[in-house]
């Protein structure tokens, strides 16, 4: 898988968690991990960039395991993002799958 094309799939997984409700970094990479091989080194900058552009916002809270978490919450726009992205991956995978399927039929 290129980087390029895996930066998107981790872009649409980490606004899809976060469409459903807020996390903090570490938290986002331990749910991330459960599907997807990755390191906080690959969803840090991910975090950083889509606050960049807008689509994220953060907000500290209190923790009863240290010093206050930082959490990402979606903005409108980025509510916005991931429902633009999830769709596209929608269609977008409906046609590999479909393409995959007639390519086994052949075999």
């Amino acid at each position: 898988m290129t980087t390029q094309f895996r930066k998107g799939v981790l872009d649409l997984c980490v606004l899809s968690l976060l469409s459903e409700r807020d996390y903090y970094g570490y938290e986002m990479v331990h749910e991330i991990s459960k599907i997807i091989e990755i390191s906080e080194g690959t969803v840090y900058p991910i975090l950083k960039r889509l606050k960049s552009e807008g689509y994220l916002e953060t907000y500290l809270r209190e923790s009863q395991e240290g010093p206050p978490r930082k959490y990402y919450r979606l903005t409108t726009d980025g509510k916005r993002k991931e429902n633009e992205i999830r769709n596209e991956w929608i269609s977008f995978s409906k046609k590999v799958n479909y393409l995959l399927k007639i390519n086994n039929r052949s075999e």
